[in-house]
């Protein structure tokens, strides 16, 4: 129970990995705020869904003010909200490459403008960014997502400085997963995913869990001397 008494916010929470996490936390003790443009398909014991749209500043704003008077606080965040829209650099179109920052890059920072100095006032507290592979390496095709993705890593470092300045505990890191078996990629080729696996020093796709173990160290107590650090849950990948 290392996240006991603990009041966790996890965006996209309704599947995959951010379903997984909200598990997580919710097994370790914390009360879970899955928040979500979906329904959860899940049900868990102290994990609420609640219909968030993060690239909706007031909404957002709304959110933070429902949260904290409803639960008291915030203890964590994780940014874990995110879409692709896949086309190389020459055909990608306006709407492709807004859309994709708007909600992986916009929507992280929505959140934190009001939780971070939130959790600076309430004497700490644990942000993490799901970043991804894509924005360490880079990918054809995903100028967008990749360009979100490593925005993220540079917001990470920023605000692991800023809300520490004081001296409060407030602890920012990034996750960035490899590939993942989730619920998008069971729909790719087989070959595709044999491919992908090979990638790795492992051989093998990574595990929803696997990300969501990562959160929860990163989360608690354990990890309490960790901040401005990007950790690559990635099976060793090689691009």
């Amino acid at each position: 129970m290392k996240l006991k008494n603990k009041v966790a916010v996890v965006t996209g929470g309704a599947q995959g990995i951010g379903a997984e996490i909200a598990k997580k936390f919710a097994n370790e003790g914390a009360t879970v705020i899955a928040a979500d443009m979906n329904e959860l398909k899940y049900e868990a014991d102290n994990v609420h869904g609640y219909e968030l749209n993060v690239t909706d500043v007031k909404k957002c704003k709304a959110f933070f003010d429902d949260i904290v008077e409803s639960y008291g606080k915030i203890d964590i965040l994780v940014n874990n909200a995110g879409i692709t829209r896949d086309a190389m650099t020459r055909k990608m179109t306006d709407e492709q490459w807004n859309l994709v920052l708007d909600v992986n890059l916009k929507g992280v920072f929505n959140l934190v403008r009001h939780i971070g100095p939130h959790m600076e006032k309430n004497g700490g507290g644990s942000i993490i960014n799901i970043s991804s592979v894509v924005g360490v390496f880079g990918n054809i095709g995903q100028a967008n997502y990749s360009a979100s993705k490593a925005g993220i890593l540079g917001l990470t470092k920023t605000w692991a400085k800023e809300f520490a300045r004081k001296g409060v505990p407030v602890r920012v890191n990034a996750i960035a997963p490899g590939y993942v078996m989730t619920e998008i990629l069971q729909t790719v080729p087989d070959d595709l995913l044999d491919k992908f696996a090979a990638m790795t020093m492992l051989k093998r796709l990574g595990e929803p869990e696997e990300i969501a173990s990562v959160a929860s160290f990163l989360a608690s107590g354990d990890a309490s001397y960790i901040t401005g650090q990007t950790l690559n849950v990635n099976g060793g990948m090689r691009l």
